[in-house]
């Protein structure tokens, strides 16, 4: 059986057909357009090329990866940073145009659900699966099925407070979703930017200071631990509610080598137990557990 996931990221468009064994049969990409309206134009001219590259007799499944998630409530989508997606009825119009029914979920809940199936974590009772990239995101999969809550916010760690703050971190700066101090603000890679930049008055990206901090430059060194430290303070918050077997890392920020290296140290130090046994794990699709997951949300009923 042929599903087809849709990957709807901040700068790119994924499509991508996945058979029964996880292989691709086919992915297409686009730029991430600046309205609403060419945005459902991509999407449904990339299922349908798809479609037809493939030559399938029938429609099939489309499952969609998105910043943010749609309210029970109202089938509208809220909470995304992707600003002309909120208040919109992305089901209803994509299910109008490509005439079938449509999954979406989460972003980060795909990326999750892809790496819980068959990817680093596959196998395990309970996966967490936490995005570190330009934002801050996360999924949790409890015995192979994706919990999405009663409000489809459960995992949206990314807009909690950071915890066990210091004094340097109280008042912590603005965020997009209208509070201050969220998670978002201290442990994504723009955030990794902006400590850079106040502490050295030197501009640079995440990966720029990621790869200045393997050179052994000292003020790129500190920054990462701080970040790292921050993550470990959050994700201790985690395994205190949920206590997940494996933690599964992406986005931009899972490149970082001393992640994994320096994380179940500081885990320990916060998580409410005397040990800790949990893993920290980078992804084993990489970038391709979004498209993958949203593939999958028509894996399970």
């Amino acid at each position: 059986m042929i599903r087809i996931g849709v990957d709807f990221g901040g700068t790119k468009i994924e499509v991508a057909a996945v058979d029964d064994s996880g292989e691709f049969r086919s992915r297409l990409r686009a730029d991430t357009p600046a309205t609403y309206n060419e945005a459902i134009e991509t999407i449904t001219g990339l299922v349908l090329e798809t479609e037809r590259a493939l030559k399938l007799r029938q429609r099939v499944s489309v499952g969609i990866g998105t910043p943010g998630s749609i309210c029970k409530a109202t089938g509208k989508l809220r909470n995304s940073n992707r600003q002309y997606l909120n208040g919109s009825a992305l089901t209803r119009d994509l299910e109008a145009v490509l005439q079938r029914p449509i999954r979406i979920a989460n972003d980060a809940n795909c990326f999750a659900l892809s790496e819980a199936y068959d990817g680093a974590a596959g196998g395990k009772k309970v996966v967490c699966g936490l995005i570190l990239g330009t934002g801050c995101g996360g999924g949790l999969v409890v015995n192979g099925e994706l919990l999405e809550g009663a409000n489809s916010i459960a995992a949206e760690w990314g807009h909690n407070p950071l915890p066990w703050q210091d004094l340097t971190e109280a008042n912590g700066p603005d965020c997009y979703c209208g509070k201050r101090g969220c998670l978002e603000q201290w442990i994504s890679g723009t955030a990794l930017s902006r400590c850079f930049n106040a502490r050295t008055g030197k501009s640079a990206t995440a990966k720029a200071i990621a790869e200045l901090a393997q050179e052994g430059d000292t003020a790129a060194i500190y920054e990462i631990s701080a970040l790292i430290n921050r993550v470990g303070r959050a994700i201790a918050t985690i395994c205190n509610v949920v206590d997940p077997d494996v933690i599964v890392i992406g986005g931009g920020l899972s490149n970082i080598p001393m992640l994994y290296k320096e994380l179940p140290a500081v885990i320990e130090q916060y998580v409410f137990s005397d040990t800790w046994r949990g893993s920290v794990l980078p992804p084993r699709w990489g970038d391709s557990s979004g498209v993958r997951g949203a593939a999958r949300l028509w894996a399970t009923p």
